[in-house]
């Protein structure tokens, strides 16, 4: 694998190993971060080790680590899931799970990189994702990173009793 470096940002991504799993299992259990998933049940080590044994090792998914250049600290995660290769397309999602780390565009730094390994690396044509449509600062985000709104989910999932619309957004490499 290349390297995939944002020297601007000040961050690179790394394959996600087992060893990082206490690392995800708390960042994605903490309110600031479940808050956004649609899925917002709390992880367990069980679910993450499941998640790595039926998605990571069967290449249905793949995990980085988002690391700060300079120190190598790991901040958040990016992947892609569900990844069809019959239609070349996979679904994206992201967490910055350091609390210091949130609101500095890493975020939208750690989406182009990914973009570009799935599209350089992977031989994707099409990345899609799906956000919560009052979670105004990811979309954003997503938006500077080259996803494009496709269409809204009026009442498409229902958290804590309450029905709440689904931004899809997609990135598609261009000229093939």
């Amino acid at each position: 694998m290349k390297q995939y470096i944002d020297r601007e940002a000040g961050i690179c991504l790394r394959l996600m190993t087992e060893a990082d799993t206490d690392l995800i299992i708390a960042w994605r259990n903490t309110d600031s971060v479940r808050k956004n998933f649609i899925y917002q049940e709390l992880f367990t080590r069980e679910g993450h080790e499941a998640w790595i044994q039926t998605m990571i090792r069967t290449g249905r998914a793949i995990q980085m680590i988002i690391c700060e250049l300079a120190t190598e600290k790991p901040l958040g995660s990016v992947y892609i899931r569900d990844i069809d290769r019959q239609h070349n397309k996979a679904e994206y999602g992201i967490f910055i799970g350091e609390a210091q780390a949130r609101g500095r565009g890493l975020g939208t730094a750690a989406a182009k990189l990914m973009l570009r390994y799935c599209f350089e690396e992977e031989g994707l044509h099409r990345i899609y994702l799906r956000a919560l449509s009052d979670n105004l600062q990811a979309i954003r985000s997503y938006e500077k990173a080259g996803f494009v709104r496709e269409g809204c989910l009026k009442d498409d999932v229902c958290i804590d009793g309450k029905y709440r619309d689904i931004i899809w957004m997609a990135a598609v490499i261009r000229g093939i």
